[in-house]
């Protein structure tokens, strides 16, 4: 495995449990994931922001969605993330930094877009870890940057679909399905709690944003929100 991480904000730990890590690369290829990304994108309206807006991918894994943002054109990207295999695992070109989300080592308003896809909900202590998240966010994006959030969002569908992983026959007629039960399985405590807390959740994501884009399907948050100019 090629060294890929740019700059260690943090020492090397095992902080992600390792049936969790091999759950979901079992789940999607990096290729589907990139897809899967892309249409997320796409349906945000990126293909509409300037293409030399600086890029930063929090939580950003193998790099699937820096991946996304790169095929749409966007050349200035970063990711952070607390795993030091799945940064190893990215591809492209893009700085990658060792890091905790919670305390970003970014300068004050120097970014424009800051992305999380699927990672708020592994923080361990809610409110007290979204809202200091929220706040480095805020502090590290420029006047009008955005932030670009998808998370897991309580919906019956995804009611129905915890039902389904709670089928042993149905898991193991479905590999996709039995690696996101297993994924579950080894983020129960944080995952529920998070899917339990969605007033609270949102309060602390949108403080000191404006709303620009909201959606809420398929058991998914979808949602821009602009940092004032003023």
């Amino acid at each position: 495995m090629s060294q890929r991480v740019t700059e260690y904000w943090v020492e090397p730990q095992e902080c992600c449990d390792p049936a969790w890590e091999a759950a979901y690369t079992r789940f999607e290829t990096a290729a589907e994931e990139t897809e899967k990304f892309l249409r997320r994108l796409r349906g945000f309206g990126v293909e509409a922001w300037a293409r030399e807006a600086q890029v930063v991918e929090i939580f950003c894994g193998r790099g699937s969605g820096l991946a996304a943002w790169r095929q749409l054109g966007f050349s200035n990207l970063e990711g952070v993330d607390l795993s030091e295999n799945l940064l190893n695992a990215c591809g492209g070109e893009a700085r990658l930094y060792l890091g905790d989300c919670r305390a970003l080592k970014f300068p004050d308003a120097s970014r424009d877009i800051i992305c999380v896809q699927g990672g708020l909900h592994h923080l361990a202590l809610l409110p007290d870890d979204l809202r200091r998240t929220v706040a480095e966010v805020r502090r590290v994006l420029r006047p009008g940057g955005r932030f670009v959030v998808v998370e897991p969002w309580s919906t019956p569908f995804l009611t129905a679909v915890h039902a389904a992983c709670r089928l042993r026959w149905l898991r193991g007629a479905s590999a996709k399905l039995d690696a996101l039960g297993c994924m579950i399985e080894h983020e129960r405590e944080t995952y529920f709690r998070w899917l339990s807390h969605s007033t609270d959740i949102w309060t602390e994501l949108t403080r000191g944003f404006d709303t620009e884009s909201k959606r809420v399907a398929w058991g998914k948050l979808s949602w821009v929100g602009r940092k004032p100019v003023a």
